[in-house]
């Protein structure tokens, strides 16, 4: 019974450090665009063309 005298507080702060974790990802816009990210992925981006090394290589 001696150990919740230390467990529980421990739990209680390991809560409040996760809420305040939680709020500052909050407050910092971390959650402003969920879907953004995966239509990123799945958009195709233009082909990079290669520029020739000398100008003698280009048509």
């Amino acid at each position: 019974m001696e150990v919740l005298v230390i467990l529980v507080p421990l739990a209680l702060a390991l809560g409040l450090v996760g809420l305040g974790g939680f709020l500052w990802s909050l407050k910092s816009g971390q959650y402003d665009d969920l879907d953004g990210a995966a239509w990123r992925a799945l958009a195709d981006d233009e082909p990079a063309t290669p520029t020739p090394a000398h100008p003698a290589d280009r048509p």
